[in-house]
């Protein structure tokens, strides 16, 4: 009686896999396999936009630039210069009632080269990086990176770069000391051990065969990518190249319940939201897909959400419904709906000491709700209405799907920041809804398969409420 009494009253979760039964299963394991394809295909923002635009074009949606008006039941998407893309299926209802809108970012954190990075020293080549986002800098030593982005010439000739991702390919690293040497190094906070400006991509190690020539490797490395890409040094100011991991996606695990992969913060999130609008044809409310980037770096930018880019999208909506007028970008705003997909910290009982346990998610128990975010007292966070995580939680109860509740880690250790606040400033319902991931920012994250399937039906649950 009292164990009943226990199973009603208390607040447990437990591990979702206890109830798959062997279809769910199949299904689980297709989508983590169709998504670790996706990520090797799409480990930066650009090449996330590429494939995600492939995929809407074959399941028909179009540009909204191709509509001169629009009606329920549409497909549109607008891509923002390369870099990030908003999806709308246009809903039965008046969209001054609101939209249900999922937003995601794109963008992990990385190397990025400098705008001048090509050097050389004592017989070695060089490329000089500034990292991106929150890394701990002496993970990126030591590992094999590959060279991914574009590099657009004085004339708009874009040439795009993809070195390290074949079997074929050379692959680039970042030399560390070893521990016979590195005495000083290790008495260094670990923060310290390795220097930004010390995160250089050896490149290579041959000269040119001439006496008369000074920085004969650089050289050489110049002639290289002359004859490969037909550029100069010079190109470099006007490219975007970023250095990531070449490691591929992996199912982890003797018994493969766990995705391992660069980048999952947030593409796990992107994907799956993205994955889910495909399997829409039609819904009550305008669903809106944010895939946005620049959020590891504060989304600002004409390519983050800070822009005034998804205004404009959802101007042109209106304007294609001929509804537009004073304020209403404002109304619909207040009346629209969001989850704002992006991951949170998993349990590690490795570091147990960081986390409140009873407020903390787990792999494998689902997707997980952050009622708020920020930093300390909650500094910069979004915190989302009682009355909304109410209908959140009512639309994932009625389609019985698993979900956990926490936050980022304990009072003064833990905090962070999403997109959430943003949307929330323009008026709308927000709550952080995502994947929990053990090791995030690191070179090689971790997923549990049965979350990323409850992320996907999550998604798909909300927009279809």
């Amino acid at each position: 009686m009292e164990e009943q009494q226990k199973e009603k009253l208390f607040n447990q979760k437990e591990s979702g896999w206890n109830h798959v039964d062997e279809d769910k299963k199949e299904k689980i394991l297709k989508l983590s396999r169709e998504y670790m394809e996706f990520l090797n295909k799409a480990k930066t923002e650009r090449e996330f936009i590429e494939q995600a635009r492939k995929l809407a074009d074959a399941n028909g949606y179009r540009d909204i630039i191709e509509f001169e008006s629009l009606k329920p039941g549409d497909k549109i998407y607008f891509v923002n210069r390369d870099k990030s893309m908003y999806l709308a299926i246009i809903g039965e209802k008046n969209i001054e009632e609101g939209m249900h809108i999922i937003g995601s970012h794109i963008d992990s954190p990385r190397l990025d080269l400098k705008p001048n990075p090509l050097c050389e020293d004592t017989g070695f080549a060089y490329l000089k990086t500034h990292y991106y986002g929150g890394v701990k800098k002496y993970q990126w030593t030591t590992i094999p990176l590959s060279m991914h982005g574009v590099i657009v010439k004085a004339n708009g000739e874009k040439i795009k770069v993809d070195i390290g991702e074949d079997e074929n390919d050379p692959i680039f690293t970042i030399t560390d000391l070893l521990p016979h040497l590195a005495q000083e190094q290790m008495e260094k906070k670990l923060k310290n051990g390795v220097e930004g400006e010390n995160l250089k991509i050896l490149i290579g190690n041959i000269p040119l065969q001439d006496k008369n020539i000074s920085e004969k490797v650089k050289l050489n490395i110049l002639n290289i990518l002359n004859q490969k890409y037909g550029i100069t040094e010079s190109d470099f100011v006007s490219s975007e190249i970023e250095l990531v991991p070449a490691f591929r996606a992996r199912s982890l695990g003797l018994d493969q319940s766990m995705i391992a992969a660069y980048g999952q913060d947030d593409k796990v999130c992107a994907y799956t939201s993205l994955v889910a609008m495909m399997e829409l044809e039609s819904v009550k409310n305008t669903a809106i897909c944010i895939l946005t980037d620049k959020e590891e770096i504060g989304s600002m930018g004409n390519t983050g959400m800070e822009s005034h880019m998804f205004d404009f999208f959802i101007s042109e909506i209106l304007n294609k419904l001929q509804i537009n007028r004073p304020n209403l970008l404002d109304k619909v705003f207040c009346f629209s709906k969001m989850l704002s997909s992006d991951v949170t910290a998993a349990f590690d009982p490795v570091y147990a000491q960081v986390s409140d346990q009873s407020n903390a998610a787990f792999l494998g128990k689902g997707i997980a709700l952050e009622k708020y975010s920020g930093v300390r007292g909650k500094s910069g966070g979004s915190d989302a209405n009682a009355e909304y995580v109410a209908w959140v939680r009512n639309v994932l109860e009625k389609n019985k799907i698993q979900y956990q509740v926490g936050e980022l880690g304990k009072v003064d250790i833990g905090g962070g920041g999403t997109i959430a606040y943003i949307l929330a400033n323009k008026g709308a319902d927000v709550i952080d809804c995502g994947v929990p991931v053990l090791s995030m920012h690191a070179p090689y994250e971790v997923t549990s398969k049965y979350d990323v399937y409850s992320a996907y039906e999550t998604y798909k649950a909300f927009w279809k409420e």
